[in-house]
């Protein structure tokens, strides 16, 4: 590991702006640094800054970004109201890595491309303008769907894909002060860039994550991988589903591993709105879905796999 200089902030304002790399739980920082995949000169410890309480907001609620992952997902209300996002974290990682995991730096996690990883293969995403080694290697784990030339990595979390689905809210506190980012555009796709992760400015710090009023309805995740547990997914989907009077009344849906973020589409969200559920139905909603769906060679298989996890989380989320 290269060496570097650590420093713990006192408060949040010594944080913002600060140009050393900020680390709370580390449980994926520490593993590149390990790599030599990031060689941060600096680090800032956080841990101490507070923000680590969960707080009613209307109808909604505010989680603090230092709050770690296991409190989120035991938390009663989020149990109760949200339990999307609880099942989507404890599908995630193992209990010692949610016990140490925050959830601004849970949102933060890099991919876990063997490329990108390995430090030695060319990676734009690791040292921009080499190239992809992905594209025409070892691509069974990879995007499907808003890949470019330049990144077909994924985005390998659970709980942001939860929040996704959910239309959370990204707090940030920056030099230029706070900011709210829906979580649906706070991931990036890679374009010509794949260097850049997310849309967090130079010295802005995750300060919260903001939940809407409870959507109500039944609410599942669904993580298709190739061992049960301590498995990134192969392809995951997140729903949150209203029924009335045997229609759908209202449905929100994310998936995770299948692109460089998680991925939405409203266009799917609102064919099924005010529809009675079918297979044909989910069919037709799987067909709007992957209309642009490419695969790389070994990850052919991930556009059946999307179709057919997507129709049993359908049929199950509405009782078809």
């Amino acid at each position: 590991m290269k060496a570097f200089e650590y420093e713990r902030a006192g408060d949040l304002a010594q944080a913002v702006g600060n140009p050393a790399m900020l680390i709370a739980g580390g449980t994926n920082l520490l593993d590149l640094m390990k790599l030599e995949v990031a060689t941060p000169d600096a680090l800032l410890d956080i841990t101490r800054v507070g923000l680590k309480e969960i707080t009613p907001e209307g109808a909604g609620l505010r989680i603090g970004a230092l709050v770690s992952n296991s409190d989120c997902a035991a938390h009663p209300r989020i149990r109760a109201d949200w339990p999307l996002l609880s099942r989507a974290i404890l599908a995630g990682a193992s209990p010692q890595l949610r016990n140490k995991a925050t959830m601004g730096g849970n949102l933060c996690q890099r991919t876990r491309c063997g490329y990108f990883m390995d430090g030695r293969s060319p990676c734009n995403k690791r040292e921009p303008g080499t190239g992809c080694a992905a594209q025409g290697g070892v691509n069974r784990n990879h995007a499907i769907l808003g890949a470019s030339d330049a990144c077909i990595a994924t985005y390998p979390g659970d709980m942001a894909v939860a929040l996704s689905a959910l239309r959370a809210t990204v707090e940030t506190e920056g030099p230029d002060g706070t900011r709210e980012i829906p979580m649906r555009d706070f991931h990036r796709l890679p374009g010509d860039d794949p260097s850049c992760d997310n849309v967090l400015k130079a010295g802005e710090v995750i300060t919260a994550i903001r939940l809407p009023a409870p959507f109500g309805g039944r609410q599942l995740y669904r993580k298709v991988r190739d061992r049960a547990s301590y498995a990134f997914a192969l392809v995951s989907v997140a729903a949150a589903v209203r029924m009335d009077n045997g229609r759908i009344d209202a449905a929100q849906l994310a998936f995770g591993s299948i692109a460089h973020k998680p991925w939405t589409d409203d266009r799917v969200e609102t064919l099924l709105v005010g529809e009675r559920p079918t297979p044909a139905l989910f069919d037709k909603a799987a067909d709007l879905l992957l209309v642009d769906a490419r695969g790389q060679g070994h990850n052919d298989f991930k556009i059946t796999l999307v179709r057919r996890a997507l129709a049993a989380v359908l049929a199950e989320a509405t009782g078809e």
